[in-house]
């Protein structure tokens, strides 16, 4: 199993011409499997964790399988929308994106190694900060000259949960309240709250997790000071446009990894070693992105409504298009349940 580093070069060259076109179809099945894997930590972790599981998956399918990683969360899905990726992982919130724009369907659904079917979006700050306890504590300091980290634009946990339920709902702009609010992954993001570089960053209970695990003196040096609602288990993908075999191929190797044959065991320690500790995957379609949906058009919604910039009548025409987008959304949602 080889591995290809998307570089950000590729990435922004292939944005720009991109936005206004259609995803570039595949004209066959690939001879090399291309497996795209979102930035959540360093190139050098996620290689670590996800290594052992795609050279089983090469194995088990009969055709080489490479790994693919990007700098951030849209250029693995650029990639996939250009066929240069064929499955991925991704969060939910960049799942919508990868789904709509790139062609990917949704086929299997991460698990915990305990059963559960998701995790948490936090608010980080260092642990030396006796006074801050509390999101209110938090916003007391606003305009004081503080700095945020917040995640990849396309992180479910790391930007678009917070900005909902942190800032959207209590009507407080990140830029307005923090000096600086800069961009980047759970594990980058961390590790500058431990070391004081910025004074609260959002993140999420995996890479707590991982760092009490794996980097035990970083992890002492944090604390939670804000946990969000439950958030659904990150999806895996194609292209909607791989053939039905390979397809069926590749979604029964991710239902029985772990759960059948001879190796389930060895399988499922490859499984206990990635993220925070995963179970075998469980099926799963395009519906489980309905929730992230609407909780990415009310996070439109309010920041449109709070915009006092824009025009009135401009507004109010944006925010009953999206309020129709929700509450198709909901009828969706609802038919499927």
């Amino acid at each position: 199993m080889k591995s290809i580093l998307g570089l950000t070069a590729i990435s922004v060259m292939l944005a720009a011409p991109a936005m206004a076109q259609e995803y570039q179809p595949l004209e066959e099945d690939p001879e090399t499997l291309v497996f795209g894997i979102i930035s959540t930590e360093s190139t050098q972790n996620l290689r670590r964790q996800w290594e052992p599981f795609l050279d089983d998956m090469e194995e088990q399918l009969d055709m080489e399988v490479e790994s693919f990683f990007a700098s951030d969360y849209a250029g693995i899905i650029e990639a996939m929308r250009f066929g240069q990726v064929h499955v991925a992982w991704y969060g939910n919130a960049s799942a919508i994106e990868a789904v709509d724009r790139s062609n990917a369907e949704i086929f299997a659904r991460q698990v915990k190694e305990d059963g559960t079917e998701g995790y948490y979006s936090h608010i980080l700050t260092h642990a030396s900060n006796d006074e801050w306890e509390t999101l209110e504590d938090m916003f007391e300091l606003c305009g004081e000259g503080l700095d945020f980290g917040i995640g990849d634009p396309n992180s479910t946990s790391g930007f678009l949960v917070p900005t909902y339920y942190v800032f959207a709902q209590n009507e407080v702009s990140p830029e307005e309240c923090f000096e600086t609010v800069r961009n980047a992954n759970h594990e980058t993001n961390l590790m500058a709250v431990a070391n004081e570089q910025v004074d609260f960053a959002a993140n999420n209970s995996e890479q707590v997790a991982r760092s009490q695990a794996n980097a035990p003196e970083a992890a002492e040096n944090v604390k939670v000071i804000w946990t969000s609602p439950l958030i659904p288990s990150d999806p895996i993908t194609y292209r909607a446009d791989l053939s039905a075999d390979l397809k069926n191929s590749i979604q029964a190797f991710f239902l029985s990894y772990g759960r059948l044959g001879p190796d389930a065991e060895e399988e499922r320690e490859v499984l206990a070693n990635m993220t925070d500790g995963l179970g075998p995957y469980r099926a799963s379609t395009n519906a489980q992105l309905y929730p992230i949906r609407e909780l990415d058009l009310y996070s439109q919604i309010l920041k449109l409504e709070n915009d006092e910039r824009m025009d009135a009548a401009e507004r109010q025409e944006r925010v009953e298009e999206l309020e129709a987008e929700l509450e198709r959304i909901r009828i969706l949602a609802s038919a499927g349940s």
